[in-house]
């Protein structure tokens, strides 16, 4: 399918997501949470996909946010068109979430608003030395979408969630490195290579394991230690039952170097 306000490629097993509406900053409209929400389904119901890249285009935004600049002359619409444009993106970051398929945010740019919640929303993720990350909602009046209330406080912690969210702190590449928001920092010009050789790394692994931490992550914060245990318990029977658990196994008896093929 071609996307108008998305480019998707995929290359071998690693999907490329471009957020791709560089004279807007990459800001998200209607039309692109639509084609976020389809892309999802697609490439998490594509087993063939074992990793996934999210970036802006252009060099100056990985994604501004929200386009509300439509809403100006409207402002009535504002409330049905929000609930409408939120019905589909967060539709997409919990596909993306709940998927096997490791996500990873190559941020080429400003990241703010929910720019900065797909981020947080990614598994890992990966700066330009030139990037920006902030809030923003708060500036205009607005509160957090796209999971940003959920990922942020579990990555960086609930004081730093507010004076982001609140205080409107901005943060550079640096500092999100130290704050843990990002994992790695790149040159400007070589940000989505880097992203996508980790990617390519990560493809070659046991994609249903991947898949399984994230889903025992996300569950973590909101479960007992005994019922945590439980499903960790369930979750690596399931894995040492699959075909990449019994390779993993025979090759370290064997003392090689295991070769997954995602199943």
């Amino acid at each position: 399918m071609k996307y108008s306000n998305i480019d998707l490629s995929v290359k071998a097993s690693i999907a490329t997501i471009h957020l791709s509406r560089p004279l807007a900053y990459n800001s998200i409209d209607l039309a692109m949470s639509k084609e976020l929400f389809d892309c999802a389904i697609r490439l998490t119901t594509d087993d063939r996909v074992r990793a996934i890249v999210l970036t802006g285009q252009g060099e100056k935004a990985f994604c501004a946010g929200g386009d509300v600049s439509g809403f100006a002359d409207d402002l009535e619409s504002a409330q049905p068109l929000f609930r409408e444009m939120t019905a589909y993106l967060h539709s997409a970051v919990s596909r993306l979430a709940s998927g096997n398929a490791p996500v990873l945010a190559a941020v080429n740019g400003v990241a703010a608003g929910a720019g900065l919640s797909l981020v947080a929303a990614c598994d890992l993720a990966v700066a330009s030395e030139k990037a920006t990350f902030a809030s923003a909602y708060t500036g205009i009046g607005l509160t957090p979408d796209a999971s940003a209330t959920f990922n942020l406080p579990r990555i960086i912690g609930v004081r730093r969630t507010m004076e982001l969210c609140i205080a409107g702190r901005v943060l550079s590449a640096p500092e999100a490195l130290d704050w843990g928001l990002v994992n790695r920092i790149a040159p400007a010009t070589e940000v989505l290579e880097v992203t996508q050789a980790w990617a390519e790394k990560l493809a070659a692994g046991p994609t249903k394991a991947y898949g399984s931490i994230k889903r025992l992550l996300l569950r973590s914060f909101s479960e007992g230690l005994e019922t945590q245990l439980e499903q960790e318990s369930r979750e690596i029977s399931a894995a040492a039952h699959r075909e990449d658990g019994r390779e993993g196994i025979r090759a370290f008896a064997e003392k090689r170097r295991p070769s997954f093929a995602g199943v």
